[in-house]
């Protein structure tokens, strides 16, 4: 079966953005960038929130029409546009090339997804993240650790009412400093989830 994957880059003091939305202080380099390529070309597709999707979709589609940009960014704006995308939200009528659009998050249509063949699944942005934690549907953290600390802004992991338990699998560190910190659900040490939820706005 397809593991949901989260991955996303923080602060070292566990923010993915500043306070007015500041990703400045990522440091994603050619080394870096190559890595995001080659594990984002194996997902089957990725899940994200509307306003996750709409930043994306806002740049890359055509990134790589800028004679300025990086053989990397270039290459990701192709297998940005190819993969297919699932977006929560209520609000949004349609995407863009491969984009399905899913008003809620229901636990069985996720499973159901999760059946399908092809590549794992990620998934991205802090609030549509904190509903598949808390139904118990992320399979695996990605957490890229970016040697800065911003000091406020948005957390990726909100309040829980409960722990969720994992296990260590990877670590890697990448010459700009950036250290690679993945982890595995404990799936023995669940007992139950909730069986309903709501989707992102």
């Amino acid at each position: 079966m397809r593991k949901i994957v989260l991955m996303s880059s923080v602060s070292l003091d566990g923010y993915i953005e500043g306070p007015n939305r500041e990703i400045d202080w990522h440091r994603v380099d050619a080394e870096l960038h190559q890595h995001f390529n080659d594990l984002v070309r194996g997902f089957g597709a990725v899940m994200s929130g509307r306003v996750t999707y709409e930043l994306m979709a806002a740049y890359w589609p055509t990134a790589d029409k800028d004679p300025d940009v990086s053989p990397e960014m270039a290459e990701f704006a192709g297998i940005w546009r190819n993969i297919p995308k699932v977006v929560f939200s209520r609000t949004m009528e349609r995407g863009t090339g491969h984009t399905t659009v899913v008003r809620e998050v229901v636990p069985e249509e996720i499973r159901a997804l999760k059946a399908q063949e092809g590549g794992d699944l990620g998934l991205s942005g802090a609030d549509l993240a904190a509903e598949f934690l808390r139904l118990r549907l992320v399979d695996e953290i990605r957490l890229y650790v970016h040697p800065v600390l911003i000091g406020a802004g948005k957390p990726l992991f909100p309040q829980a009412e409960a722990p969720t338990d994992l296990r260590l699998v990877e670590t890697r560190t990448f010459g700009n400093g950036v250290a690679l910190l993945r982890y595995e659900r404990d799936t023995t040490a669940d007992a139950g989830g909730t069986t309903g939820a709501e989707g992102g706005a």
